[in-house]
């Protein structure tokens, strides 16, 4: 098959990724073989290439937002027939015994796998998934639209509820890329009043057109206090930014995988008034089986650009230099 490898880490303006011929997979006990028809490009990818996150494995297939049709089932594996709709998401298996995964906390399971991390990800023809840990994929999204879904519609779904937002909250989303664009959907579904910071003045415009009531820069002062906010930009300086904004008792809640440094800040001026400062972890099969349905609900429109699965390499360079609107999806086959 054909799949885009990396045999080793490096800066993504080298192009690391090598596409190739490499050895169609074959799925073992309770495991299915998806044809992949569209990968999201995210975000972690990059700090997986870039050697920012550990190497776990190597050479690596990345990728993590598969959207495809179960094209074999291996040993015992029944969940789904030839040719459903699937989607394979970051998180691949668990231990199922821990004390987090006992509590429902699986998304802190200290015995988790992942896919493009872990085991060979979406940049391919072909991936393995565990049954137990792919999704039916709702009608009404194509592929390409459904892909971007299952990474930055769940992470940031998992953030919207780690946050507490309710009907009449004002939440802040700071980064709009492929999670904010999704997460504005469903905040604004739940009446959830959106500001939006962010760099970029293509994606502050796109985040007006969802619904954000104010869209500015990262560090700017928001035109209103706010009862929590999300940052999925991995820029540890927009920490003390937004809780400079933030009401007291509010929540700010740290979205990405990796983040740079957060600088020293004052707990006085700061931190007092019990705010506070939330990471999130992963996510639970639950996050992602609750995110569809209500994303088939609202119905959530993703903003996608297209790449062919040989030009990763370009379509990660675009992600970095913030030249996607939206979310960046690989077409395959």
């Amino acid at each position: 098959m054909k799949a885009a490898i990396l045999y080793k880490r490096a800066p993504i303006h080298t192009n690391p990724l090598v596409y190739t011929d490499v050895p169609t997979p074959e799925p073992g006990e309770r495991e299915i073989r998806v044809r992949v028809h569209a990968c999201g490009v995210c975000r972690t990818d990059l700090h997986v290439i870039e050697g920012e996150l550990p190497v776990l494995k190597s050479p690596l297939i990345p990728g993590h937002q598969v959207a495809g049709v179960v094209e074999k089932n291996g040993a015992n594996a029944s969940r789904f027939p030839i040719g459903a709709r699937v989607g394979v998401a970051w998180l691949h298996s668990t231990d199922g015994t821990c004390e987090f995964c006992r509590a429902g906390n699986e998304n802190l399971c200290a015995a988790a796998t992942f896919t493009g991390h872990t085991v060979d990800g979406g940049y391919a023809e072909f991936v393995i998934a565990q049954e137990d840990f792919a999704y039916a994929l709702p009608e009404g999204f194509a592929d390409l639209h459904a892909a971007p879904l299952l990474c930055a519609g769940i992470i940031g779904f998992r953030c919207l509820r780690i946050s507490g937002v309710q009907d009449g909250a004002t939440l802040g989303l700071y980064g709009f890329g492929a999670a904010a664009h999704v997460a504005i959907q469903v905040a604004r579904h739940w009446g959830v009043k959106v500001l939006a910071f962010t760099r970029d003045e293509r994606h502050q415009e796109l985040a007006r057109e969802l619904g954000a009531a104010f869209a500015g820069g990262g560090e700017d002062r928001s035109p209103e206090k706010l009862n929590a906010a999300i940052i999925f930009a991995p820029a540890g300086d927009l920490v003390p930014a937004a809780l400079r904004n933030m009401k007291r008792g509010g929540t700010v809640v740290l979205g990405g995988i990796h983040m740079s440094e957060i600088p020293a800040m004052s707990y006085d001026k700061l931190l007092y008034w019990e705010r506070s400062i939330r990471s999130v972890a992963n996510n639970t099969r639950k996050d992602g089986e609750d995110f569809l349905k209500i994303a088939a609900q609202i119905p959530v429109r993703t903003s996608v650009e297209t790449f062919p699965l040989a030009e990763a390499n370009v379509a990660l360079n675009a992600l970095k230099n913030d030249a996607i609107q939206g979310a960046a999806v690989l077409m395959v086959g």
